[in-house]
């Protein structure tokens, strides 16, 4: 086990795809500031490339070629590979060996009652007889990531609470079975409300590849403003300039909320000094959507165009990327094999750890002879 008050994050991400709007505000920007705030003791980054084929297996090939995307948005939003380690799930058998255990300490009736499997079961449409097993046991594979790390701190978004929920329940099981071996993680949501559960730009409730809702971290400025201005909903009840606009459900004002600083007022929009007046405005009546809209794609691609020309540089340079995750599966894979060994252990399955079982089997058997 970890040293005790360790401080140790485990996050990670699906290669399904280029990382999104969505994933920036509710995870990644998040990871930055914990990476720089000097105070975890070990954060570990991983790419669910097992989790993915749960669902893609009969495309694996979708899986690979999206992991040096995900590498590329890693470190274009200031993820630095000498301070927060990156790897890759695939390449770790000890998350394997400790799914299966855990499997044995979860009931199938206990994991179709998670809100989030049977969010995600909807959402791709799997009926009863057509669910992968690999799927409807994603809590369990993600219980063995987190544990396997000695994680103390998961940064999830808001929907991803009952997966927790459902790892702490699996840790307390195994530590009262057999001993106290793993480390009780909990869960750390962003702040900001916005940032918690951003939408699509459809006003959909989860920005999503599959529903091609997103701005992409790497899209262009053109991209940007053709999402924000032919796909974002604002108040379908604002129909002139002088009407009182609502901020609810207003898709335009939840990205503000989510992005926009008063720093961009003064750069873009100065004849306002903060989002409150400009909330204040829209409401009374007097302050068209397309002001919004362009002050919106002003924020958006600000904030995305030193994250572009880094994503670029890390492009350009892809050996360098290839070490970076060599290291890190290194790395990975002697923490998570500890681990390993270690529930073994505490399980009495550790058969060739030494040759203590030999006296164990003598012992057994001058005793059934008896």
């Amino acid at each position: 086990m970890s040293e005790p008050n360790q401080k140790i994050i485990l996050t990670a991400d699906r290669p399904t795809g280029r990382l999104h709007l969505g994933h920036y505000v509710g995870s990644l920007k998040r990871r930055v500031e914990l990476q720089n705030s000097g105070e975890f003791d070990q954060i570990n980054i991983m790419i669910a490339d097992d989790q993915a084929l749960t669902d893609n297996a009969d495309n694996p090939g979708k899986i690979r070629d999206n992991i040096i995307n995900v590498v590329l948005d890693y470190l274009s939003v200031g993820i630095d590979p000498t301070k927060s380690n990156i790897c890759v799930q695939s390449t770790l058998p000890a998350l394997h060996a400790l799914t299966f255990y855990y499997m044995n300490l979860v009931t199938t009736a206990r994991l179709a009652r998670n809100p989030t499997v049977k969010a995600e079961i909807q959402l791709r449409g799997f009926e009863d007889e057509g669910l992968p097993v690999g799927f409807f046991a994603y809590p369990v594979s993600q219980t063995a990531d987190i544990t396997a790390f000695d994680a103390t701190v998961v940064p999830v978004g808001e929907d991803q609470l009952p997966m927790i929920e459902q790892a702490r329940e699996i840790v307390e099981r195994f530590n009262r079975i057999y001993g106290e071996t793993l480390v009780l993680p909990t869960a750390l949501i962003p702040e900001n409300d916005a940032q918690r559960r951003l939408p699509g730009v459809d006003g959909k409730a989860k920005m999503s590849k599959s529903l091609g809702n997103c701005i992409y971290l790497s899209d262009s400025a053109k991209t940007i403003k053709n999402q924000i201005n032919r796909k974002m909903f604002t108040d379908p009840q604002h129909l002139r300039i002088e009407d009182p606009g609502h901020l609810e459900g207003n898709v335009v004002f939840t990205y503000l909320d989510a992005f926009c600083t008063d720093e961009h007022f003064a750069e873009f929009l100065p004849e306002y000094k903060n989002l409150d007046e400009l909330k204040d405005h829209y409401t009374r009546g007097g302050l068209g959507d397309g002001t919004c809209k362009k002050f919106l794609y002003n924020v958006l691609n600000s904030t995305l165009e030193p994250i572009r020309q880094e994503r670029e540089k890390w492009a350009n340079d892809i050996d360098s990327v290839y070490d970076i995750l060599k290291a890190g599966n290194e790395k990975a894979r002697e923490i998570t094999g500890n681990t390993l060994a270690r529930v073994q252990k505490s399980m009495r399955i550790d058969y060739f750890a030494d040759r203590s079982i030999v006296k164990e089997w003598e012992t057994l058997l001058k005793n059934a002879e008896k």
